[in-house]
């Protein structure tokens, strides 16, 4: 009987190899999938739900993972790349809508079933002898990971993995971090507690999405989550690393820098011990062949409505919805300006300056800012002035032609 939970598989142990065992002895590998976001835009971000078919794939028996995962923005059907078969079909959703929180996601992480709310209320139940693989993917920003209504910060998920590891709730983890400045909530991760992470992008660039496609005017993945995830599905996972998984992605993802972090010793295991189970006997799935993609379509994450709101207005005959999207990216565009600036406020606040320091930095910078446009201001005018006087009133040209020299070298008119 297995724990009816966010179980996937068990391992033994060897402890014949210079670098970190390959398996648990005794124990468990469990997976926790987060696709936060919702919305159309967001459709790529529910990719994550063919990590639970990469995993199961490499599975003894079909054994239930947690999947924080918010609704499908098309009830039934994932695809994640062109022409793609669906991989949403027999995804377990633990945690949906309203229920992806940070909260609850920390919750999980802790095996905290108390305050694990509006869920199935399953949680890690994993110990000092399991494997922990987490695989998140949402938007973000310096310092913060955000979920449909909230954010968690960089302080609290970190907090978070130090219980884990004081109150042995893994012997090694590996974290998968999709979001724009994702390598920000890695910085700081110790290299002495066993857990490995690698990132999509360092702490000041975004991510990129692609796969657009014209059917459901939306992208279908992320490019550093595209690159791991279809990685594991063609190679033998029983033979390659997690570093020649990373350099493989890194090296695909030539839209950012993507990053690892924590003990990099971890990164000489198999892929296989935290994304399968060869380890226990359980017979290895065949690697897949996929066709490539000729054009992968990569947009930065945050222009993605953006890019989306083009396409739909270039493809459309229709006047009256076009005139709707050209709103819609007058709107956008407000937005974007304002969500920029306020993740700034936000992560200014959370370096624990008082309030009243951060008032004053805002007002200091909205008169400078003030100012320079004043200045700007009257620079114009006086330029159009003298370009008037100069061009409008008679005799104010010097004319060389008509003009003589005076003693002095200069010219009269």
């Amino acid at each position: 009987m297995f724990t009816p939970v966010v179980v996937l598989l068990g391992l033994g142990l060897s402890l014949t190899h210079t670098f970190p065992s390959q398996a648990p002895e005794a124990g468990k590998n469990w997976v926790v999938i987060v696709a936060g976001s919702s919305g159309w835009y967001n459709y790529r971000h529910q990719r994550g739900a063919s990590v639970y078919g990469t995993t199961i794939r490499n599975a003894a028996d079909d054994r239930p993972i947690s999947v924080p995962l918010c609704s499908n923005p098309t009830p039934g059907v994932v695809i994640n790349r062109p022409n793609g078969t669906d991989v949403y079909k027999g995804v377990p959703k633990d945690y949906t809508g309203d229920a992806v929180t940070p909260e609850n996601f920390l919750a999980v992480l802790k095996g905290d079933s108390a305050n694990a709310k509006g869920g199935s209320g399953k949680v890690l139940k994993s110990g000092p002898n399991d494997h922990v693989f987490v695989y998140f993917t949402d938007h973000g920003g310096p310092g913060i990971l955000a979920f449909p209504d909230d954010e968690l910060h960089v302080k609290d998920f970190q907090d978070t993995i130090k219980y884990m590891r004081d109150n042995k709730k893994y012997q090694k983890m590996v974290m998968y971090i999709e979001a724009c400045e994702s390598g920000s909530m890695m910085t700081d991760l110790p290299e002495d507690i066993d857990v490995y992470a690698t990132t999509a992008s360092n702490s000041h660039e975004s991510s990129y999405a692609c796969y657009y496609d014209e059917k459901r005017d939306t992208y279908l993945g992320d490019w550093y989550s595209v690159n791991w995830m279809e990685d594991s599905d063609v190679e033998d996972l029983t033979k390659e690393t997690l570093v020649k998984q990373f350099k493989i992605v890194k090296k695909h993802t030539n839209t950012s820098h993507v990053q690892q972090f924590g003990n990099k010793t971890l990164a000489h295991m198999k892929v296989m011990a935290f994304q399968g189970n060869s380890m226990a006997g359980a017979p290895r799935a065949p690697p897949m062949t996929l066709q490539p993609v000729v054009d992968p379509d990569l947009t930065p994450s945050p222009d993605v409505p953006l890019a989306i709101l083009k396409r739909k207005m270039m493809a459309s005959n229709n006047l009256q919805q076009t005139r709707g999207l050209l709103m819609e990216i007058s709107t956008h565009l407000k937005y974007e300006y304002a969500i920029r600036h306020l993740y700034a406020l936000v992560n200014l606040c959370e370096r624990g300056y008082a309030t009243d320091r951060c008032v004053c930095v805002c007002v200091c910078v909205c008169v400078c800012v003030c100012v320079c446009v004043c200045v700007c201001v009257c620079v114009c005018v006086c330029v159009c002035v003298c370009v008037c006087v100069y061009t409008l009133v008679p005799g104010s040209r010097i004319d060389p032609v008509q003009g003589g020299q005076d003693n002095a070298g200069g010219w009269l008119v």
